[in-house]
């Protein structure tokens, strides 16, 4: 029986990301009536990390070691892991907070897609990932809608400030994402748990010096519930599996869809109708986002030779290599991770931009 296909286990993970990011999105906007921002943000991700940390804890007492199918995080990968706390974790989420409750729910979700845009930017300004006509387009056409979402013309200048926020906060996190794809190879649980714990405490101190007053139980409690499955906890990890298996843009293209999902959530919850320049914004970004998950990148390509640890199979074209006798076994899905080499090929095929296709074009 073939294994599924790890690509389609990526494009999974990205749509689970996509799906369980708008719901959070919203139901965050709806607890702020009762919890302010920063520590908002705070439980979040306290709730995000305990979470993750308590799924490690039961991991290893049902004696699942991480470490055969995960590639562990070293030493060097200490500078990005708290450089995409600090981004990821910690400012975007706060910057969010504070823009929420000052944009229509349907609206911010829209405007959220914007992620995906500032991921691919700086991925093909500064990475060099490869950006055709078709992701060109895209990315005029969903920057077109946020352009619109974001006219006010009561507000000063026109432009509405929880937009303007929003749209910062993506920003951010299109930093971040980039910034992660840096470890994405090693374990994600890891990876969140960390950002998790060590943001929570950055943004929990930001509410006191910013006078913010305790949330009741139960608002503080469903904050932390929100943070286990969607802001920083479960989202995150799917999110990094998909940039992991496609590449910052890849992963942020379809991590894209989250508004839609976002939208649908936005209606059931504050039961607002927006106006008629929303429903424009709303038809640019289905184009846009149409234009981002039907793209295909293939050409012929070299592999130096190099030498790495990740969680891998060897079912496709990049894992050929013996194994000696104390590498870790497979797991039920064919999984596992070790220091392994590739030797140098060249080839043509579709590819992402993953860790064995971050070459320049």
């Amino acid at each position: 029986m073939p294994l599924p296909s790890p690509r389609n286990q990526y494009i999974a993970a990205g749509l689970a990301a996509a799906f369980l990011f708008g719901a959070g999105t919203q139901a965050s906007k709806y607890l702020l009536g009762s919890v302010p921002p920063a520590t908002m943000a705070g439980l979040l991700y306290l709730g995000s990390g305990a979470g993750l940390l308590f799924v490690r804890a039961a991991l290893a007492a049902l004696g699942r070691r991480r470490s055969q199918r995960e590639a562990t995080l070293s030493r060097g990968d200490l500078p990005w892991l708290l450089l995409t706390m600090l981004l990821g974790s910690f400012l975007g989420p706060v910057v969010l907070m504070f823009s929420l409750p000052h944009t229509p729910g349907a609206t911010a979700a829209l405007l959220l897609n914007f992620e995906g845009i500032a991921t691919m930017l700086i991925a093909a300004l500064v990475i060099g990932e490869p950006v055709g006509r078709r992701v060109g387009l895209s990315i005029v056409v969903i920057a077109t809608s946020c352009a619109l979402l974001t006219y006010t013309p009561e507000a000063a200048y026109g432009v509405s400030p929880g937009a303007l926020g929003i749209l910062a906060a993506c920003t951010i996190w299109g930093i971040d994402n980039n910034v992660i794809q840096r470890i994405s190879d090693k374990d994600p649980l890891s990876i969140i748990m960390v950002k998790g714990l060590g943001a929570s405490v950055l943004s929990l101190a930001l509410g006191r010096c910013l006078g913010e007053a305790l949330p009741p139980l139960s608002s503080g409690l469903a904050a932390m519930a929100v943070g286990v499955v969607s802001l920083g906890g479960l989202m995150s990890v799917c999110l990094v599996l998909a940039i992991r298996g496609l590449g910052s843009a890849r992963g942020a293209a379809i991590f894209s869809l989250s508004p839609f999902f976002g939208v649908g959530f936005a209606f059931l919850v504050f039961a607002d109708l927006p106006g008629p320049v929303f429903y424009a914004a709303l038809a640019l970004m289905i184009v846009g986002s149409i234009l981002l998950v039907t793209e295909h990148h293939t050409h012929a390509h070299t592999h130096p030779g190099e030498v790495h640890e990740h969680r891998h199979r060897h079912d496709d074209m990049h894992h050929a290599h013996a194994h000696r006798g104390d590498d870790p076994p497979l797991d039920s899905r064919g999984y596992h991770s070790h220091l392994h080499r590739h030797e140098e090929m060249e080839h043509t095929h579709t590819h992402s931009p993953d860790i064995h296709h971050r070459h320049r074009h």
